[in-house]
Protein backbone atom coordinates (compact mmCIF):
# COMPACT_ATOMS: atom_id res chain seq x y z
CA UNK A 1 0.00 0.00 0.00
CA UNK A 2 1.27 3.48 -0.89
CA UNK A 3 2.55 6.01 1.67
CA UNK A 4 2.53 9.83 1.41
CA UNK A 5 4.74 12.59 2.79
CA UNK A 6 3.76 16.27 2.63
CA UNK A 7 6.66 18.58 3.52
CA UNK A 8 6.14 22.34 3.90
CA UNK A 9 9.18 24.59 3.57
CA UNK A 10 7.58 27.39 5.56
CA UNK A 11 7.52 30.68 3.56
CA UNK A 12 9.40 29.52 0.42
CA UNK A 13 7.32 31.52 -2.06
CA UNK A 14 8.23 31.76 -5.74
CA UNK A 15 6.53 35.03 -6.69
CA UNK A 16 3.86 35.59 -9.30
CA UNK A 17 0.71 35.74 -7.16
CA UNK A 18 -1.85 37.54 -9.34
CA UNK A 19 -3.44 39.25 -6.33
CA UNK A 20 -0.18 40.35 -4.64
CA UNK A 21 -1.10 44.02 -5.13
CA UNK A 22 -3.92 43.63 -2.59
CA UNK A 23 -1.51 42.61 0.19
CA UNK A 24 0.90 44.91 1.97
CA UNK A 25 4.08 45.15 4.01
CA UNK A 26 3.56 48.48 5.75
CA UNK A 27 2.38 50.87 3.05
CA UNK A 28 3.95 48.94 0.16
CA UNK A 29 2.12 46.21 -1.79
CA UNK A 30 3.60 42.74 -2.24
CA UNK A 31 3.65 43.12 -6.03
CA UNK A 32 6.96 41.70 -7.23
CA UNK A 33 7.85 39.83 -4.02
CA UNK A 34 9.67 36.58 -4.80
CA UNK A 35 11.29 34.78 -1.89
CA UNK A 36 13.25 32.14 -3.80
CA UNK A 37 13.92 34.28 -6.86
CA UNK A 38 15.36 37.18 -4.90
CA UNK A 39 17.45 34.91 -2.67
CA UNK A 40 18.93 33.23 -5.77
CA UNK A 41 19.65 36.64 -7.33
CA UNK A 42 21.34 37.90 -4.16
CA UNK A 43 23.50 34.75 -3.98
CA UNK A 44 24.54 35.11 -7.62
CA UNK A 45 25.46 38.76 -7.04
CA UNK A 46 27.67 37.92 -4.06
CA UNK A 47 25.26 39.56 -1.62
CA UNK A 48 24.61 36.49 0.56
CA UNK A 49 28.07 35.51 1.74
CA UNK A 50 27.55 35.17 5.52
CA UNK A 51 28.31 31.53 6.30
CA UNK A 52 28.08 30.45 2.66
CA UNK A 53 29.31 31.65 -0.73
CA UNK A 54 28.42 31.83 -4.41
CA UNK A 55 25.28 30.93 -6.34
CA UNK A 56 22.48 29.14 -4.52
CA UNK A 57 23.07 25.37 -4.69
CA UNK A 58 20.00 23.15 -4.30
CA UNK A 59 20.72 20.08 -6.42
CA UNK A 60 18.07 17.83 -4.89
CA UNK A 61 15.19 20.30 -4.92
CA UNK A 62 16.18 21.69 -8.30
CA UNK A 63 16.45 18.19 -9.71
CA UNK A 64 12.82 17.61 -8.79
CA UNK A 65 11.81 20.85 -10.51
CA UNK A 66 12.21 23.77 -8.09
CA UNK A 67 13.89 26.07 -10.60
CA UNK A 68 11.39 25.11 -13.29
CA UNK A 69 8.54 25.90 -10.86
CA UNK A 70 10.09 29.30 -10.16
CA UNK A 71 10.21 30.12 -13.88
CA UNK A 72 6.64 28.91 -14.36
CA UNK A 73 5.24 30.91 -11.44
CA UNK A 74 7.00 34.22 -11.91
CA UNK A 75 9.29 34.14 -14.93
CA UNK A 76 12.34 34.52 -12.68
CA UNK A 77 15.35 32.57 -13.92
CA UNK A 78 16.94 31.67 -10.58
CA UNK A 79 20.71 31.65 -11.08
CA UNK A 80 21.95 28.10 -10.56
CA UNK A 81 18.44 26.62 -10.54
CA UNK A 82 18.34 25.30 -14.09
CA UNK A 83 18.21 21.49 -13.84
CA UNK A 84 16.05 19.45 -16.19
CA UNK A 85 13.29 18.26 -13.80
CA UNK A 86 13.06 14.56 -13.05
CA UNK A 87 10.08 14.77 -10.71
CA UNK A 88 6.53 16.03 -10.73
CA UNK A 89 6.61 19.82 -10.67
CA UNK A 90 4.56 22.98 -10.88
CA UNK A 91 3.23 25.81 -8.73
CA UNK A 92 0.16 26.57 -6.65
CA UNK A 93 -1.74 29.72 -5.75
CA UNK A 94 -4.00 30.37 -2.79
CA UNK A 95 -7.65 31.40 -2.74
CA UNK A 96 -7.93 32.00 1.02
CA UNK A 97 -7.65 35.69 1.81
CA UNK A 98 -4.85 35.41 4.35
CA UNK A 99 -1.12 35.12 3.73
CA UNK A 100 -0.55 33.31 6.99
CA UNK A 101 0.37 29.87 8.26
CA UNK A 102 -3.11 28.46 9.10
CA UNK A 103 -4.64 29.66 5.82
CA UNK A 104 -1.85 28.10 3.79
CA UNK A 105 -1.77 24.78 5.64
CA UNK A 106 -5.53 24.34 5.87
CA UNK A 107 -5.86 24.98 2.15
CA UNK A 108 -2.99 22.62 1.30
CA UNK A 109 -4.91 20.03 3.34
CA UNK A 110 -8.00 20.64 1.20
CA UNK A 111 -9.85 23.29 3.21
CA UNK A 112 -9.74 26.91 1.98
CA UNK A 113 -10.57 29.33 4.81
CA UNK A 114 -14.28 30.17 4.41
CA UNK A 115 -14.23 33.40 6.44
CA UNK A 116 -12.19 36.55 7.02
CA UNK A 117 -9.73 36.49 9.89
CA UNK A 118 -9.79 39.23 12.51
CA UNK A 119 -6.76 41.52 12.50
CA UNK A 120 -5.72 44.14 15.01
CA UNK A 121 -5.36 47.79 13.92
CA UNK A 122 -1.95 49.39 13.43
CA UNK A 123 -2.40 51.70 16.37
CA UNK A 124 -0.81 51.88 19.81
CA UNK A 125 -2.54 50.55 21.81
CA UNK A 126 -3.98 48.04 19.33
CA UNK A 127 -5.81 45.49 21.50
CA UNK A 128 -9.40 45.85 22.80
CA UNK A 129 -9.50 46.76 26.46
CA UNK A 130 -11.49 43.68 27.47
CA UNK A 131 -8.78 41.48 25.93
CA UNK A 132 -6.10 43.35 27.86
CA UNK A 133 -8.08 42.94 31.07
CA UNK A 134 -8.40 39.20 30.45
CA UNK A 135 -4.63 38.89 29.96
CA UNK A 136 -4.05 40.74 33.22
CA UNK A 137 -6.56 38.55 35.06
CA UNK A 138 -5.17 35.28 33.74
CA UNK A 139 -1.56 36.32 34.41
CA UNK A 140 -2.29 37.88 37.80
CA UNK A 141 -0.57 41.15 36.86
CA UNK A 142 -1.53 44.82 36.85
CA UNK A 143 -0.54 45.62 33.27
CA UNK A 144 0.94 44.45 29.97
CA UNK A 145 3.83 45.67 27.84
CA UNK A 146 3.80 46.28 24.12
CA UNK A 147 0.17 46.39 22.94
CA UNK A 148 1.35 47.11 19.38
CA UNK A 149 2.42 45.71 16.02
CA UNK A 150 6.05 44.61 16.30
CA UNK A 151 8.77 42.18 15.27
CA UNK A 152 9.15 39.55 17.96
CA UNK A 153 12.91 39.74 18.27
CA UNK A 154 12.86 43.55 18.28
CA UNK A 155 10.17 43.92 20.93
CA UNK A 156 11.84 41.35 23.20
CA UNK A 157 15.14 43.21 22.91
CA UNK A 158 13.39 46.51 23.64
CA UNK A 159 11.05 45.46 26.46
CA UNK A 160 12.67 42.31 27.88
CA UNK A 161 14.40 44.04 30.77
CA UNK A 162 11.21 45.89 31.79
CA UNK A 163 9.31 42.61 31.52
CA UNK A 164 11.75 40.90 33.88
CA UNK A 165 11.54 43.82 36.33
CA UNK A 166 7.74 44.17 36.37
CA UNK A 167 6.59 40.66 35.54
CA UNK A 168 4.21 42.07 32.92
CA UNK A 169 3.90 39.95 29.74
CA UNK A 170 4.92 41.43 26.38
CA UNK A 171 1.89 41.39 24.07
CA UNK A 172 2.12 42.17 20.37
CA UNK A 173 0.72 41.30 16.96
CA UNK A 174 1.61 41.49 13.26
CA UNK A 175 -0.14 41.76 9.93
CA UNK A 176 -1.37 38.19 10.56
CA UNK A 177 -4.35 37.25 12.70
CA UNK A 178 -2.33 36.58 15.84
CA UNK A 179 -2.04 37.61 19.48
CA UNK A 180 1.51 36.89 20.65
CA UNK A 181 2.74 36.84 24.23
CA UNK A 182 6.46 36.83 24.98
CA UNK A 183 7.77 36.03 28.44
CA UNK A 184 11.03 34.95 30.02
CA UNK A 185 11.13 31.22 30.71
CA UNK A 186 12.87 31.62 34.05
CA UNK A 187 11.59 34.84 35.60
CA UNK A 188 8.00 34.54 34.31
CA UNK A 189 7.92 30.77 33.88
CA UNK A 190 7.32 28.65 30.80
CA UNK A 191 4.34 26.74 32.20
CA UNK A 192 2.79 29.97 33.40
CA UNK A 193 3.14 31.45 29.89
CA UNK A 194 1.59 28.39 28.25
CA UNK A 195 -1.30 28.39 30.72
CA UNK A 196 -1.89 32.10 30.05
CA UNK A 197 -2.04 31.58 26.28
CA UNK A 198 -4.24 28.52 26.57
CA UNK A 199 -6.65 30.39 28.83
CA UNK A 200 -6.84 33.41 26.52
CA UNK A 201 -7.29 31.45 23.29
CA UNK A 202 -11.06 30.69 23.51
CA UNK A 203 -11.90 34.39 23.86
CA UNK A 204 -9.90 35.30 20.76
CA UNK A 205 -10.93 32.27 18.72
CA UNK A 206 -14.55 33.30 19.24
CA UNK A 207 -13.61 36.56 17.48
CA UNK A 208 -11.85 34.68 14.63
CA UNK A 209 -8.35 35.59 15.69
CA UNK A 210 -6.41 32.67 14.22
CA UNK A 211 -3.74 32.04 16.82
CA UNK A 212 -2.57 32.89 20.31
CA UNK A 213 1.17 32.26 20.29
CA UNK A 214 3.39 31.71 23.32
CA UNK A 215 6.85 33.17 22.60
CA UNK A 216 9.20 32.14 25.43
CA UNK A 217 12.72 33.55 25.60
CA UNK A 218 15.78 33.31 27.81
CA UNK A 219 18.96 35.29 28.43
CA UNK A 220 19.92 38.67 29.82
CA UNK A 221 19.40 42.26 28.63
CA UNK A 222 21.22 42.73 25.35
CA UNK A 223 21.43 38.98 24.77
CA UNK A 224 17.87 37.66 24.77
CA UNK A 225 17.03 34.74 22.49
CA UNK A 226 13.78 32.95 21.75
CA UNK A 227 13.60 29.21 22.51
CA UNK A 228 12.12 26.24 20.68
CA UNK A 229 9.33 26.03 23.29
CA UNK A 230 6.99 28.20 21.23
CA UNK A 231 3.41 26.95 21.21
CA UNK A 232 0.55 28.05 18.96
CA UNK A 233 -3.03 27.83 20.23
CA UNK A 234 -4.84 27.81 16.91
CA UNK A 235 -8.47 28.01 15.95
CA UNK A 236 -9.60 24.55 14.89
CA UNK A 237 -10.28 24.07 11.16
CA UNK A 238 -14.01 24.60 10.47
CA UNK A 239 -14.29 21.45 8.35
CA UNK A 240 -12.57 18.14 7.53
CA UNK A 241 -8.97 18.17 6.31
CA UNK A 242 -6.62 15.65 4.77
CA UNK A 243 -5.47 14.63 8.25
CA UNK A 244 -9.05 13.87 9.32
CA UNK A 245 -9.63 11.88 6.13
CA UNK A 246 -6.56 9.69 6.54
CA UNK A 247 -7.14 9.07 10.24
CA UNK A 248 -10.84 8.42 9.65
CA UNK A 249 -9.90 5.72 7.14
CA UNK A 250 -8.02 3.92 9.90
CA UNK A 251 -4.59 4.92 8.62
CA UNK A 252 -1.70 6.28 10.68
CA UNK A 253 -0.79 9.96 10.62
CA UNK A 254 2.56 11.40 11.68
CA UNK A 255 2.98 15.16 12.15
CA UNK A 256 6.30 16.94 12.42
CA UNK A 257 6.92 20.52 13.59
CA UNK A 258 4.09 23.06 13.86
CA UNK A 259 1.44 20.82 12.27
CA UNK A 260 -0.08 19.81 15.61
CA UNK A 261 -0.57 23.46 16.59
CA UNK A 262 -1.83 24.57 13.16
CA UNK A 263 -4.58 21.94 13.14
CA UNK A 264 -5.40 22.38 16.85
CA UNK A 265 -4.39 18.79 17.57
CA UNK A 266 -7.01 17.28 15.23
CA UNK A 267 -6.01 14.27 13.17
CA UNK A 268 -2.34 14.71 14.03
CA UNK A 269 -1.55 11.19 15.24
CA UNK A 270 2.05 10.79 16.40
CA UNK A 271 3.29 14.38 16.74
CA UNK A 272 6.83 15.64 17.30
CA UNK A 273 8.27 19.14 17.53
CA UNK A 274 11.71 20.72 17.81
CA UNK A 275 14.31 22.68 15.88
CA UNK A 276 14.54 22.03 12.13
CA UNK A 277 17.61 19.83 12.59
CA UNK A 278 15.58 17.59 14.91
CA UNK A 279 12.67 17.60 12.48
CA UNK A 280 14.88 16.41 9.62
CA UNK A 281 15.86 13.41 11.74
CA UNK A 282 12.19 12.72 12.50
CA UNK A 283 11.32 12.90 8.80
CA UNK A 284 14.10 10.44 8.02
CA UNK A 285 12.71 8.09 10.69
CA UNK A 286 9.20 8.29 9.25
CA UNK A 287 10.48 7.46 5.77
CA UNK A 288 12.24 4.44 7.22
CA UNK A 289 9.49 3.24 9.55
CA UNK A 290 6.03 4.69 8.78
CA UNK A 291 3.35 2.11 8.10
CA UNK A 292 1.91 1.34 4.69
CA UNK A 293 -0.99 3.65 3.84
CA UNK A 294 0.17 6.35 6.25
CA UNK A 295 0.52 10.13 5.88
CA UNK A 296 3.45 12.12 7.26
CA UNK A 297 2.86 15.89 7.31
CA UNK A 298 5.88 18.07 8.20
CA UNK A 299 6.56 21.79 8.58
CA UNK A 300 10.08 23.23 8.64
CA UNK A 301 9.52 26.64 10.24
CA UNK A 302 12.99 28.16 10.54
CA UNK A 303 13.03 29.47 6.94
CA UNK A 304 10.24 31.77 8.10
CA UNK A 305 10.88 32.38 11.79
CA UNK A 306 14.67 32.79 11.79
CA UNK A 307 15.38 34.23 8.35
CA UNK A 308 12.31 35.52 6.51
CA UNK A 309 10.89 37.75 9.24
CA UNK A 310 14.38 38.90 10.17
CA UNK A 311 15.15 39.75 6.52
CA UNK A 312 18.32 37.64 6.66
CA UNK A 313 19.10 36.73 3.05
CA UNK A 314 22.33 34.85 3.80
CA UNK A 315 20.68 32.92 6.60
CA UNK A 316 17.74 31.91 4.43
CA UNK A 317 20.07 30.78 1.63
CA UNK A 318 22.26 28.90 4.10
CA UNK A 319 19.21 27.13 5.55
CA UNK A 320 17.94 26.20 2.10
CA UNK A 321 21.28 24.60 1.27
CA UNK A 322 21.30 22.76 4.60
CA UNK A 323 17.77 21.52 3.98
CA UNK A 324 18.61 20.36 0.46
CA UNK A 325 21.61 18.44 1.73
CA UNK A 326 19.55 16.71 4.41
CA UNK A 327 16.84 15.91 1.89
CA UNK A 328 19.13 13.90 -0.39
CA UNK A 329 19.35 10.69 1.66
CA UNK A 330 15.66 10.92 2.52
CA UNK A 331 14.66 11.04 -1.14
CA UNK A 332 16.92 8.07 -1.84
CA UNK A 333 15.24 6.08 0.95
CA UNK A 334 11.70 6.48 -0.41
CA UNK A 335 10.02 3.27 -1.52
CA UNK A 336 8.91 2.87 -5.15
CA UNK A 337 5.23 3.56 -4.38
CA UNK A 338 5.86 6.45 -1.94
CA UNK A 339 4.93 10.02 -2.83
CA UNK A 340 6.72 12.98 -1.24
CA UNK A 341 5.44 16.46 -2.12
CA UNK A 342 7.49 19.50 -1.10
CA UNK A 343 5.74 22.86 -1.10
CA UNK A 344 5.24 26.06 0.95
CA UNK A 345 2.40 27.89 2.67
CA UNK A 346 3.11 31.54 1.70
CA UNK A 347 6.11 33.77 0.99
CA UNK A 348 8.42 35.75 3.25
CA UNK A 349 10.84 37.53 0.92
CA UNK A 350 13.94 38.49 2.96
CA UNK A 351 14.78 41.25 0.45
CA UNK A 352 11.35 42.90 0.82
CA UNK A 353 10.54 46.00 2.93
CA UNK A 354 8.90 45.32 6.28
CA UNK A 355 8.97 42.10 8.26
CA UNK A 356 5.69 40.44 7.26
CA UNK A 357 4.81 37.51 5.02
CA UNK A 358 4.52 38.16 1.28
CA UNK A 359 1.67 37.02 -0.98
CA UNK A 360 3.20 34.61 -3.51
CA UNK A 361 2.65 31.43 -5.42
CA UNK A 362 4.45 28.40 -3.97
CA UNK A 363 6.40 25.53 -5.52
CA UNK A 364 4.95 22.03 -5.78
CA UNK A 365 7.69 19.48 -6.48
CA UNK A 366 7.47 15.77 -5.83
CA UNK A 367 9.24 12.45 -5.99
CA UNK A 368 7.16 9.34 -6.56
CA UNK A 369 5.59 7.22 -9.27
CA UNK A 370 4.63 10.34 -11.24
CA UNK A 371 6.52 12.93 -13.27
CA UNK A 372 6.03 15.92 -15.54
CA UNK A 373 4.62 19.43 -15.31
CA UNK A 374 1.32 20.00 -13.51
CA UNK A 375 1.04 23.72 -14.35
CA UNK A 376 -0.28 26.28 -11.86
CA UNK A 377 -2.75 24.63 -9.55
CA UNK A 378 -4.79 25.47 -6.46
CA UNK A 379 -3.38 24.87 -2.99
CA UNK A 380 -6.28 22.47 -2.33
CA UNK A 381 -5.15 20.30 -5.25
CA UNK A 382 -2.14 19.25 -3.16
CA UNK A 383 -4.35 17.64 -0.52
CA UNK A 384 -6.61 16.08 -3.14
CA UNK A 385 -3.60 14.58 -4.91
CA UNK A 386 -2.18 13.05 -1.73
CA UNK A 387 -5.58 11.60 -0.91
CA UNK A 388 -5.81 10.10 -4.42
CA UNK A 389 -2.35 8.57 -4.04
CA UNK A 390 -3.54 6.91 -0.82
CA UNK A 391 -6.69 5.62 -2.54
CA UNK A 392 -8.97 8.08 -0.74
CA UNK A 393 -11.26 10.89 -1.88
CA UNK A 394 -10.93 14.26 -0.14
CA UNK A 395 -14.15 16.31 -0.04
CA UNK A 396 -13.87 19.93 -1.12
CA UNK A 397 -12.67 21.94 -4.09
CA UNK A 398 -9.32 20.23 -4.68
CA UNK A 399 -8.64 18.18 -7.81
CA UNK A 400 -5.84 15.63 -8.12
CA UNK A 401 -2.99 16.45 -10.51
CA UNK A 402 -1.54 12.91 -10.42
CA UNK A 403 -1.26 10.83 -13.59
CA UNK A 404 0.22 7.33 -13.57
CA UNK A 405 0.21 4.97 -16.52
CA UNK A 406 -1.97 7.47 -18.38
CA UNK A 407 -4.75 7.12 -15.78
CA UNK A 408 -5.69 10.26 -13.83
CA UNK A 409 -6.00 9.79 -10.07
Amino acid sequence: MARAFLVVMDSLGIGGAPDAGSYFNGDLPDTGANTLGHIAAACAAGEAEDGRSGPLRLPNLDGLGLGAALRLASGARGEGLDADPSGLWGAAEEVSRGKDTPSGHWELAGLPVPFDWTYFPKTKPCFPQDVVEEVKRLAGVEGILGDEHASGTEIIARLGEEHQRTGWPICYTSIDSVFQIAAHEETFGLERLLKLCEGLAPMLHARRVGRVIARPFVGEPGAYRRTVNRHDYALAPPGPTLLDLVQGAGRQTHTIGKIRDIFAGRGVGQAVTGADADLMAHLETCVAEAAEGSLTFANFVEFDSLYGHRRDVSGYARHLEWFDGGLGPILSALRPDDLMILTADHGNDPTWPGTDHTRERVPVVAKGPYSGQIGIRAFADVGASIAAHLGLALPGPGRSFLVRDHVSL
